[in-house]
């Protein structure tokens, strides 16, 4: 062995014999029992790839389960179809019909009324938390009108705005704006006090005060309520597109359902579950690499 090759080999402890090595075997062994554990601790540490392959093992087990329950005839498949019609339904669906194309529609008209009740619930919740007077004056109401039933709003929208897409959109707003102003105006009341002390100590007014110390507080919080409600807004999509409508994937559903096509029932609920994942997942992401600090 030259001196270029002992140079770069990496060097072994002379004392180093097969017993210790056996010692440092259990080392590895333990940190990754404790991995394990960490999972069932109270709060315990983080463990993304363990956690993931759960969340992978979680769906697997529901597929495996529903295919065994299909296949051995415990359901009928007029109720519950096998899963792997319900993909031979969707991969129809994808190819055959127009589908992609209301799957985009109800994308849009989900996008639309979650993004007008952002921009409206936004400075309302904040100015809630902020004056007393103006909580005293929307919360009432916001509560009033909160816990109404979508549904039996379905009439009044289709009076005042016809059947064309304000309408849907309107009752996708109604059952979104209503639930997040308040979780906004919640998100703002948490902000510790000590932070808005030192902001009126250093000199800071109402509007500045609000924007540089107040909103940067509350928006990791807020983010969270904004995925919350997001989800909300994909529930009531199936209201909005049952009605009057002849685009959308709550219109081919409702339209599945009327012919007893139970495969393409269940291939409209897994693209929604899908798209409601995937967006869920995004914002999910993207929480973790704006507010690092947090993790």
């Amino acid at each position: 062995m030259t001196e270029r090759q002992v140079s770069t080999t990496v060097p072994v402890p002379v004392n180093y014999t097969g017993t210790e090595r056996s010692r440092a075997r259990p080392v590895v062994a333990q940190r990754k029992h404790s991995s394990w554990r960490e999972l069932l601790a109270f709060r315990g540490a983080a463990r993304p790839r363990l956690e993931i392959g759960i969340g992978v093992g979680a769906f697997l087990f529901v597929v495996v389960a529903w295919d065994l329950i299909t296949r051995f005839g415990l359901i009928k498949p007029q109720f519950l179809p096998s899963p792997g019609a319900v993909v031979a339904a969707l991969y129809t669906m994808l190819t055959t019909t127009d589908y992609v194309q209301d799957i985009a529609i109800s994308i849009g008209r989900v996008w639309a009324a979650f993004l007008v009740s952002v921009v409206m619930a936004v400075p309302i919740g904040i100015l809630m938390s902020c004056y007393r007077g103006v909580g005293a004056f929307t919360v009432p109401l916001i509560d009033f009108i909160r816990y109404l039933p979508v549904p039996a709003l379905v009439p009044l929208t289709l009076i005042w705005l016809g059947i064309g897409e304000s309408s849907k959109i309107a009752l996708l707003w109604i059952g979104t704006f209503f639930q997040l102003v308040l979780l906004v105006a919640d998100d703002a009341r948490r902000v510790p006090i000590e932070f808005i002390e030192t902001g009126r100590t250093l000199g800071a007014r109402q509007f500045p005060l609000i924007r540089d110390v107040l909103f940067p507080a509350m928006l990791p919080n807020m983010i969270d309520s904004l995925r919350i409600t997001l989800g909300w807004c994909w529930t009531y999509l199936i209201v909005a597109e049952i009605v009057a409508a002849n685009s959308g994937i709550g219109y081919e559903l409702w339209t599945a359902r009327r012919y007893g096509k139970t495969p393409e029932v269940f291939a409209g609920i897994l693209t929604i579950g899908i798209i409601g994942l995937v967006s869920d997942q995004i914002i999910r992401l993207l929480h973790r690499r704006w507010f690092r600090y947090l993790t």
